[in-house]
């Protein structure tokens, strides 16, 4: 799904595997885009997961709608563009034995005085992101 070969590529998976965080926009029951910057990790092929509050919008949204879309911010120029589309599923993992995920933000929980278990605990719903669709520019 993510040539790395190419310049495009490449920008798409530096995103992914450097960017601390990503605009999910998600559709509700009614039909209205729900976006919400996220903390999320790559797998490095075609997943991406997202750790979320187990009530919350997005969450209803997925189960109603797996129709998701990422979108990293680019350029106040209108450059660096990158979009995944994808569907989503509510996983069956969680943040703190994601050993990946734990230290992507191990700064990010000090920051905001939790520990992983503590994130993990409040941030028990995990969502599991399938990328279907690539698309962008430099």
């Amino acid at each position: 799904m993510i040539d790395e070969s190419t310049d495009f590529g490449a920008q798409v998976a530096r995103h992914l595997r450097e960017d601390q965080a990503v605009w999910l926009t998600v559709v509700t029951p009614s039909g209205k885009p729900l976006p919400a910057p996220v903390w999320f990790w790559w797998d490095g092929e075609g997943t991406v997961r997202v750790f979320s509050l187990p009530d919350t919008g997005r969450v209803r949204a997925i189960r109603n709608n797996p129709n998701v879309s990422l979108n990293f911010p680019g350029t106040s120029s209108g450059g660096d563009i990158v979009i995944l589309s994808g569907e989503a599923k509510i996983g069956d993992d969680s943040a703190d034995v994601h050993a990946p995920y734990a230290e992507k933000y191990a700064g990010g929980f000090e920051r905001i005085g939790v520990t992983a278990e503590q994130f993990a605990s409040r941030y028990s719903t995990p969502l599991v992101i399938r990328i279907t669709k690539v698309r962008g520019h430099k």
